[in-house]
């Protein structure tokens, strides 16, 4: 994942929004009593938690030593997993993913989906939301313009996938699902404690390869090109997300 590092508290202040926007993904898992989850990509357990409110039987997976640390204050059941070498075989019923698969690289989504069919039994069920086609995509160009000064490729770097239904749809088929509905969602998304700290918190794999006062600077600067699309006169931020959602049937 391009060296991004997950802090859990940098994260509960800065994406607390991300589970918080939530619902409808987990609405079209409508997780039952007694199922079994598997939740790919926890993070900080915050849904896991949620699921299993239902009475689902929910493991979670995260590669975060951070984020999975929180995940286990409370009691739940995680492990800690690379998404691309899951090693489950039919141990579930279910599978759910909110905001991580974009994380893995497009060449690297076979090996991310073949795990997951593996992981659920005939007749499973995996419901899963995204960034999609045209996530944040003011936020990536003025990043990967200021950036580009310093010699970095910020989108190469990053290595986020964010595709679009005609992309994802034949992946999920090549993998052994049935896709049974697709869809890309616009979410304007506040961010309320500003694109300083969002740039600080989602980007900070690209933003590490430049020295402290480079990093300032290049902070700086795209907050300035970002200003005028996407911050008020209140300065109140909003993040330009899309987000992919979808069902499929394991066959």
């Amino acid at each position: 994942m391009s060296g991004q590092k997950w802090n859990a508290t940098a994260y509960a202040e800065n994406g607390r929004f991300v589970a918080d926007l939530a619902q409808g993904v987990v609405d079209w898992l409508a997780p039952q009593s007694g199922e079994r989850i598997l939740d790919v990509g926890c993070g900080d357990g915050v849904l896991t938690q949620r699921i299993a409110q239902s009475g689902a039987q929910v493991t979670g997976v995260d590669s975060s030593t951070s984020m999975l640390e929180q995940a286990r204050a409370p009691g739940l059941n995680v492990l800690q997993r690379d998404a691309t070498q899951l090693d489950f075989s039919a141990q579930f019923d279910a599978a759910f993913s909110n905001a991580a698969l974009h994380w893995i690289p497009r060449e690297k989504q076979p090996l991310l989906l073949a795990g997951i069919r593996r992981a659920i039994i005939p007749g499973g069920r995996f419901v899963a939301e995204m960034g999609g086609l045209g996530n944040i995509a003011a936020i990536r160009v003025a990043l990967q313009s200021v950036l580009a000064t310093y010699g970095i490729d910020a989108e190469e770097d990053a290595a986020s996938f964010y595709p679009s239904p005609v992309d994802y749809t034949p992946m999920l088929e090549a993998a052994g699902f049935r896709v049974e509905r697709i869809e890309l969602i616009p979410r304007p998304t506040p961010l309320k404690t500003g694109m300083d700290a969002w740039l600080r918190t989602f980007r900070n794999g690209v933003l590490q390869k430049l020295s402290e006062s480079d990093r300032e600077t290049a902070l700086m600067r795209t907050v300035a090109l970002l200003r005028p699309v996407l911050c008020d006169d209140a300065d109140n931020w909003t993040g330009d997300y899309m987000r992919l959602r979808f069902i499929a049937i394991a066959v």
